[in-house]
């Protein structure tokens, strides 16, 4: 065993040997995988080792299409084979909700580049005859589902890794983790310590222990999984015969199960409601290739349904159930990339589909330690995406929750219960009491919508239109009118001072900093050019400055201001959270109210559109911002915890002769649609320039050299391939929600325009690089010689949703730059379950596009 080399990888499952592997392909030769037992000896080898494509972040299905595609690669240099099954599956519908779900799946597969198709119950019974197809009313078909040899292709990588140079040491634990102040990491083993640079947590089921070696508690848990395998079955050994084929892997929501040919029976697993986590504070490290004890009982509800639905499969013998742990993240995906608040420490873990994502993970997380960025959005992945609040107790309960509902459909509209409230305001009884129909946001309840009074707070959970959206529009209508008050504590907060504050502050955002008293709006983009924040910026003082962002993104952020900041320490950045909240206040009667509240001029000449200042407010202390996210006259008022109620009772009693209204998220999202307002990880990411994203009038090229400047200044000059745009939407009773693929008929000659790099099968060149631009959509079919009158998928939704003020359904999206100022009727439709709906760009705001009245 060497006693130093570039990177330790610590684990040696399917994820430990893919990242190995793409290690060693990207030029780190000088690496070394540590494994406590054998390879496969946590959850690998008794996987089922299914895998598919379809995800519901568009961006993970990429990386698992990149999966796939992988395995005769791995095969070929390994010489080992993955025993690779390319059977194809369904998902089986038995309501007309679960249809609109694969309506809804089917119509991201359009810009994804993916073949699936709506078919018939009956079409699925014919490529797997077991079923009873009266049960269902319609199934969605991918091509692209298998299943393979989990261990086979562990072997697979790690072959494959150790002929280019990478080494392997087996039955050897890790026992410690130190790190020097030079960076450098020990890595403290049973056989001796290896000093590396960089560390990889491929833990498995001991990711948490690894992560705790470090003082990280990470959210995840391990949870028992059962399947069996059926005795041979009659009817499967005709159906190969007389077809040549192998059955196809079924999908079925309502029995929670899933289910494919194995040998000549039937694998059918469940993921049943009354699941059970193994280990949930600590995993022994003596655990090895040992099975669970099987608990035929608790999967007995979903069995008794599958065979309902499958009767075929009934009158099979068992010949055995395998129940082993695999471990889970709150929301089921998994945790990876560099840990905030540690230096070159590295996360691949909780990848509880690792054969459908390994090798995306692999391939993601080697171009993020290697070339400094993973190459591809990898938000749904990133370790970051969790705050302090997932504790291991709320960790235990949301995955719980989540492996309960991994068949179940999840609403646009619906918020999940489990480990909440974890965080609350002072206004939190308030809100409830006010009717507030609380959401979850990074952990915080915030109001979403105000129910009427005797009426019950809740939603009523839909694809549709439900029962929130007239009280929403009453809300926005009262606040466009009059004056509304809404709780903004789940902003994110930080405060930057010292004497290089704002120098750095110019090197990482693309704006000007504000003078003294002063806002800009900025976004922050990479070294690639590439948007990777969007926050409002405050100088307060000489060397003093507020920042506001998305709160989901406060870790990923600080990962990155953490990184760039001087060593020096002339520079000092402090991260609020939930130690400073706020209040917004909008509409035309806004400023009336606020003058009633505090003792110094607020006139439209003493306190302008963009202006910051610190005042009293109810007789608090608090720092008052000049702008809403809503578009309209209005003011964002932050105050410590402390007197927030002071704060809200102020303005309540005080707004009552203006008509003041309690408005929630869903408002604040509709106003900022009719603004065309993006919104941070909707429309705004790491896969966007920010020319792209229409950012323009935010870009100052020429104020000094900024991260990203060469790449952004390349964007512009080329101009961007993308354009971000709004569109009016001729929608029924349902609306957007992200991710819809957008139709163009493209009779006009607009040269060649090519499918956006969000469509289209990934294409990846010999470094494992996505390609992007006029090479993909050479690979990606671009739209060349248009033939008159021919519809084709250009872009995709964003988001958006129903605009109540005007009244408009609305969305944003991206489509190639050539039809983006196009505004043009009949030109675009976009597929709302799966019904194509007339769609026009239009690119001035529908509410006050000249921006009179926010500036007034």
């Amino acid at each position: 065993m060497k006693s130093h080399v570039k990177a330790v990888v610590i684990g040696g499952g399917v994820v430990g040997c893919s990242v190995l592997y793409h290690l060693a392909k990207a030029g780190w030769t000088d690496i070394m995988l540590i494994e406590r037992s054998e390879l496969t000896s946590g959850s690998s080898w008794h996987a089922a080792g299914g895998f598919h494509t379809l995800n519901g972040d568009p961006n993970v299905a990429k990386l698992q299409a990149y999966t796939v595609q992988l395995y005769k690669e791995i095969e070929e240099l390994s010489g080992q084979s993955c025993s690779l099954h390319l059977t194809g599956g369904v998902m089986m519908a038995d309501t007309p909700e679960r249809m609109d779900f694969l309506r809804l799946a089917h119509a991201k597969g359009r810009y994804l580049g993916m073949d699936t198709e709506l078919i018939t119950p009956s079409e699925a019974k014919a490529m797997f005859p077991l079923m009873d197809e009266k049960n269902f009313v319609g199934a969605m078909w991918d091509p692209v589902e298998g299943h393979l040899d989990p261990s086979g292709t562990t072997h697979a990588y790690a072959k494959a890794a150790r002929k280019l140079g990478a080494e392997i040491v087996l039955r050897n634990r890790v026992v410690e983790l130190t790190q020097e102040v030079d960076g450098t990491w020990n890595v403290v083993t049973e056989q001796g310590t290896v000093k590396a640079e960089h560390v990889v947590n491929c833990g498995g089921l001991w990711a948490r222990e690894i992560g705790r070696m470090v003082g990280v508690e990470l959210p995840v848990l391990a949870m028992e999984h059962m399947y069996l395998l059926t005795e041979p079955m009659p009817e499967v050994e005709e159906f190969n015969k007389s077809t040549g084929r192998e059955m196809i892997g079924v999908l079925d929501f309502k029995g929670e199960i899933y289910t494919r040919q194995e040998r000549n029976g039937i694998l059918l697993g469940t993921y049943e409601k009354a699941c059970k986590p193994w280990s949930p504070v600590s995993t022994p490290w003596d655990f090895g290739h040992e099975l669970l004890q099987p608990d035929i009982d608790r999967i007995a509800p979903s069995l008794e349904i599958g065979f309902k639905h499958f009767p075929g499969i009934e009158k099979a013998g068992i010949k055995q159930i395998i129940n082993g742990p695999f471990t889970f993240a709150l929301d089921g995906n998994p945790l990876v990339g560099p840990v905030q608040g540690l230096t070159n420490f590295w996360c691949a873990c909780a990848v509880m589909a690792g054969f459908s994502q390994g090798g995306g993970v692999g391939l993601a997380l080697s171009n993020w330690m290697v070339h400094g960025d993973p190459g591809f959005d990898v938000w749904g992945m990133d370790v970051a995406r969790f705050g302090e609040w997932a504790t291991l107790r709320y960790t235990n309960a949301k995955v719980r929750e989540n492996y309960s509902r991994r068949f179940s459909i999840r609403f646009p509209n619906e918020e999940l219960p489990a480990a909440r409230p974890a965080q609350t305001t002072p206004l939190y009884d308030t809100m409830l009491a006010n009717n507030a129909v609380m959401g979850d946001s990074w952990g915080l309840e915030t109001p979403l919508w105000f129910a009427p009074k005797g009426t019950e707070p809740k939603d009523i959970v839909s694809f549709h239109r439900s029962n929130d959206f007239g009280p929403i529009g009453e809300e926005v209508r009262a606040t466009r009118d009059k004056v509304g008050v809404t709780e903004i504590a789940n902003f994110a907060k930080y405060e930057v001072s010292g004497p290089a504050a704002e120098d750095f502050l110019n090197r990482l955002m693309t704006n000007r900093m504000p003078k003294t008293g002063r806002i800009v709006l900025t976004p922050m983009v990479n070294e690639f050019g590439k948007l990777i924040g969007d926050f409002t910026i405050a100088k307060t003082g000489e060397d003093r400055f507020m920042i506001w962002g998305s709160s989901a993104a406060q870790k990923y952020h600080m990962r990155w201001f953490e990184k760039h900041l001087p060593k020096d320490g002339s520079v000092r950045i402090h991260r609020f959270d939930q130690t400073l909240v706020g209040l917004s206040i909008a509409g035309p009667k806004s400023r009336d109210l606020l003058q009633k509240l505090v003792d110094v001029d607020v006139s439209t000449k003493a306190f302008r559109f963009m202006d910051f200042r610190e005042m009293a407010v109810g007789g608090a202390p608090c720092m008052v911002n000049r702008i809403t996210y809503t578009g309209d006259l209005g003011y964002e008022i932050w105050m410590a915890p402390a007197y927030q109620r002071l704060v809200y009772k102020a303005i309540k009693e005080a707004g009552e002769e203006f008509g003041l209204v309690d408005f929630g998220m869903r408002a604040l999202l509709s106003m900022r649609l009719e603004k065309n307002f993006p919104t941070w990880f909707r429309e705004l990411r790491p896969i966007y320039g920010p020319f792209e994203g229409s950012m323009d009038r935010f870009i100052k090229l020429e104020k000094n050299d900024f991260i990203g400047r060469e790449a952004a200044a390349k964007e512009q000059a080329q101009g961007p391939k993308l354009r971000r745009v709004s569109f009016i939407v001729d929608a029924a009773d349902a609306d957007v929600m992200g991710d819809e693929p957008i139709w163009a008929k493209v009779g006009k000659d607009y040269g060649t325009v090519e499918k956006p790099h969000g469509y289209g099968a990934p294409r990846f060149d010999e470094t494992g690089k996505e390609v992007r631009g006029s090479k993909a959509a050479e690979g990606a079919s671009a739209v060349r010689g248009i033939v008159d009158g021919e519809w084709r998928v250009v872009g995709w939704v964003t988001s958006g949703g129903y605009a109540h003020y005007v009244q408009k359904s609305m969305a944003q999206g991206y489509v190639p730059a050539a039809l983006a100022e196009d505004e043009s009727a009949g030109l675009f439709e976009i597929e709302i379950l799966g019904h194509r709906r007339p769609a026009r760009i239009n690119i001035e705001p529908p509410f006050d596009p000249s921006g009179e009245k926010m500036r007034t």
